[in-house]
């Protein structure tokens, strides 16, 4: 059970974000047939891609999670008569070499059956739950809510020669009011039903070639490998590393009569750092999950109120109060295999070094993780950002094993290596807020309003610049004789931090803050906008519109994303930019994190992330974003006609005004070259 729980939990964190590769191997559906006497035969059909495979309902020891019905055990109108049998056209058994048991999986199709008696007229509930492997990998387990309608009086159904499991009648009426269901959720009533292109996308193809830009891609990596790299340079001044530097330089070069030999012990020791923490992120490339669900995830207040425990605790341990380490245990292996001789002893004396320091390192790289799992291409990114960690790390074991000299210019340790931890503790405050606002700001608690939030981090500044000046003190700091010239210099940045989120208090713009704090609408104060877009109502807007006769800017958006922030703050009050969405356009801004949950009558299934219940506002709009625009990154900002059609190529995150306004302009000469020929502008 432990190999399976490290490798759901990796899962759990494999950043994957591109929408062209959303993997749903295993497709069910259910129907209930009536046998007569108020019995039912609930029957669950799996139709699973070729290569991959799903597990029997009996698991025996530790290994995947097997395939279960569980119905809600408050229904008192409701006996089950047996158990589920379960059937399918291509059954294996055997022994899986990955969890090292004996397995019976499914292959094709997976059919369950369960019989129930009904007491009386009731509506039967329960969860499906499933896990998907092949021969390289495995999906994270999955789980389905169900539902039947069973009526006491039902008759038998007849049953028609050619109605298998997927072709019968009642499954093309289920699929039939899926599809019902999911265009009234996307307000697509009969007239613009007519509109739907022969690809099945409502909007078309775009009506002129512009939009789209992959620079946000490329920017994002190249964001992810610099921040990876000063991580692993401010890994370097902590006391769990910094004194290591010329010890270990040393040993390599003294140890040996050859110096080019020592050298290369030395470079392949730095190469091990690397290559340990290229490792930590192979894992991640393993598994893939649904983007719709790791967006859902990532962006909800559970997860983001963990997060900001885990900075609050790292800070704590910063500050010298605790320390967090990894088991000893661990370390002791390590350092014991690198006694071994040769390359092998070398790399595990690396290990050692990973092991020792997690206590410094492990706050930067839980970071640099958080910082992955909301990029567009998580695992790039992921693995792009720890190698680039571990390179930093390793540069000076490498780089004074070529200069030895340069050692000397070192500084030496002392008491200033604790003050690095201790200004750390205080970035992961700062830190930590910010996953709080998210968490407020998806579950709508309003109890981090922007001026809350910037009062917090003006505590937390001055906080840093009284330690600075050397006026408060934690466990382990050293005396202070007189403030350095970077002492004196980090105050003063302490200092401006600290009086520039006090500016942001009094309802002023914070540019260079752009995306942490809340959006200034979520204030304590009654702050107005130049521009005010409908939110979460796309029927509102669409119907505006047309009364208009302007186009429609779809921004596709999230409480809790930082760069749709930076956008609305940064580029949206662009004079430029301003004119053209406030006079041109008509805004509608969607949330595809919104939690907020819908009428039960308005819940439908999903027909891009197969078999996944659509319950929240976010689900609603994250399933139109995916189904008709391919993509579930934000911000993402779509520009049709009032009569629904794309005017131009979607477009993502564009810091540029320029840019954007070219992407506008686009938007507007579509629209009135099509307005020409259709007469819909007044």
């Amino acid at each position: 059970m432990k190999k399976f729980f490290a490798l759901t939990l990796l899962a759990f964190f494999a950043f994957h974000f591109s929408s062209a590769q959303i993997v749903q191997p295993v497709k069910w559906t259910w129907k209930a047939e009536a046998l007569g006497k108020g019995e039912y035969k609930l029957i669950f059909t799996a139709k699973i891609d070729a290569k991959w495979h799903t597990y029997t309902q009996t698991i025996v020891g530790d290994g995947p999670i097997p395939t279960s019905l569980t119905f809600d055990k408050n229904n008192k109108d409701i006996q089950l008569i047996g158990k589920a049998i379960e059937t399918g056209t291509k059954i294996h058994s055997g022994h899986d070499p990955v969890f090292d048991i004996d397995l019976k999986y499914f292959e094709n199709d997976m059919v369950l059956e369960q019989k129930v008696k009904v007491l009386k007229d009731t509506n039967l509930k329960g969860v499906l739950e499933f896990m998907a492997c092949d021969d390289h990998q495995c999906l994270p387990p999955d789980a389905l809510d169900f539902e039947f309608d069973l009526k006491l009086s039902a008759e038998p159904q007849k049953k028609s020669d050619d109605a298998g499991p997927q072709g019968s009648i009642e499954q093309q009426k289920f699929d039939s009011a899926v599809q019902a269901v999911i265009q009234n959720e996307i307000k697509i009533d009969s007239t613009q039903q007519a509109a739907v292109d022969a690809s099945g996308n409502k909007y078309g193809t775009p009506q002129a070639n512009c939009g789209t830009s992959s620079e946000t891609e490329n920017k994002s990596l190249w964001a992810i490998i610099i921040l990876g790299f000063l991580g692993g340079l401010v890994a370097l001044v902590t006391p769990c590393v910094f004194p290591m530097i010329p010890l270990t330089v040393s040993f390599f070069t003294k140890r040996s009569e050859s110096k080019t030999k020592g050298k290369f012990e030395a470079f392949f020791y730095a190469f091990s750092i690397v290559f340990i923490y290229f490792l930590l992120a192979v894992p991640f490339l393993i598994f893939d999950i649904s983007p719709d669900t790791l967006n859902e995830i990532s962006t909800g207040a559970p997860l983001n109120v963990f997060f900001f425990f885990i900075f609050v605790i790292f800070a704590f341990s910063f500050f010298g109060f605790y320390e967090i380490q990894l088991p000893s245990f661990i370390a002791n292996k390590a350092d014991s295999a690198s006694n071994v001789g040769g390359l092998v002893g070398i790399f595990f004396m690396a290990l050692t070094l990973a092991i020792v320091s997690f206590s410094c390192t492990g706050p930067i790289i839980g970071s640099l993780l958080v910082g992955a799992l909301s990029s567009s291409s998580g695992k790039l990114n992921l693995v792009a950002g720890m190698t680039s960690f571990g390179f930093a790390l390793a540069l000076p074991f490498g780089l004074f094993a070529l200069f030895p000299n340069m050692m000397k210019s070192l500084p030496k340790s002392g008491g200033w290596l604790n003050s690095v931890k201790v200004v750390l503790g205080f970035v992961e405050l700062i830190f930590a807020v910010k996953f709080l606002s998210n968490a407020d700001l998806v579950a709508h608690w309003g109890i981090l309003k922007r001026e809350v939030f910037l009062v917090l981090w003006v505590l937390f500044g001055t906080g840093l610049f009284v330690y600075l000046i050397g006026k408060l003190k934690f466990p382990h700091d050293s005396p202070i004789q007189k403030l350095a010239p970077v002492r004196i210099a980090s105050a003063v940045v302490a200092l401006l931090f600290t009086v520039y989120s006090a500016y942001g208090i009094l309802g002023n713009d914070l540019n260079l803050f752009s995306g942490f704090p809340p959006p200034k609408f979520y204030s304590l104060l009654k702050t107005e906008s130049a521009i005010e877009p409908i939110k979460n109502d796309y029927a509102a807007a669409l119907a505006q519109a047309k009364a208009e006769g302007k186009p429609l800017m779809i921004d596709f958006t999230g409480w809790a994303c930082v760069n749709c922030r930076k956008m609305e703050e940064n580029v949206w009050p662009d004079i430029e930019v301003l004119k053209r969405l406030s006079e041109k356009y008509v805004i509608v801004s969607l949330y595809v994190d919104d939690k907020r949950e819908l009428p039960l009558s308005e819940q439908f299934v999903s027909e891009v992330f197969h078999g996944k219940k659509i319950k929240t506002l976010g689900n609603k709009y994250s399933e139109m974003q995916a189904k008709y625009f391919g993509a579930n990154t934000q911000p993402y900002y779509v520009l049709v006609s009032p009569d629904e059609k794309l005017l131009t190529n979607p477009r993502g995150y564009t810091p540029d005004a320029k840019d954007y306004v070219s992407f506008l302009d686009c938007g507007l000469n579509a629209y009135y070259e099509s307005a020409k020929q259709t007469s819909l502008l007044r």
